[in-house]
């Protein structure tokens, strides 16, 4: 399945940077699956092989009014061939295509306490000048960590956490 949506989304993000078009259609596609996540009978309506094509492409066109036409034509062209539920890993796959063409790169900071804001943001901007991207940084709080910091940059972590290191002192110990 992951194939098939990784497919689907390239083609959409190569039309879409054709015509000058990536926000968009990122912004488009991301109401639209959120719409169907949000809403059951929406989903029952597309993903069902009860209702028909042609019943799903004019329910389609009724929902979205005002969209661009390169996502109506997409959509349709899912109903078509029966993989409307794929589109929620369409829309992810989507999303990072678009953020690697705009060089952004996720950093998620964890910490046990809060930080303060200039420091969540002096550690986005190390991570900037680092890797040359812009950085979309978000903070959380997990108590569970115990204290220090967990990176989380793209698909790399970085865990300086103390739990980690009690785990790991934990580890030695046994092994000796």
């Amino acid at each position: 399945m992951e194939e098939i949506a990784q497919v689907y989304a390239r083609a959409l993000f190569e039309v879409a940077k054709e015509q000058d078009k990536l926000d968009l259609v990122r912004e488009q596609l991301g109401q639209f699956a959120g719409a169907l996540d949000e809403n059951g009978d929406l989903r029952v309506f597309f993903f069902s092989p009860y209702f028909s094509t042609e019943e799903k492409k004019d329910g389609l066109k009724r929902a979205l009014v005002d969209a661009d036409p390169a996502i109506l034509n997409f959509l349709e062209a899912l109903l078509e061939r029966h993989r409307m539920p794929v589109i929620f890993r369409i829309r992810d796959e989507f999303g990072r295509l678009w953020d690697r063409e705009n060089q952004l790169l996720p950093v998620e900071v964890t910490s046990a306490v809060d930080l303060d804001d200039a420091t969540v943001k002096s550690i986005g901007e190390r991570i900037g000048e680092q890797t040359g991207q812009r950085v979309e940084l978000t903070s959380k709080v997990d108590p569970s960590i115990l204290g220090g910091i967990v990176l989380r940059v793209g698909n790399s972590i970085l865990d300086a956490s103390i739990k980690h290191r009690l785990d790991q002192l934990r580890k030695h110990v046994a092994q000796a």
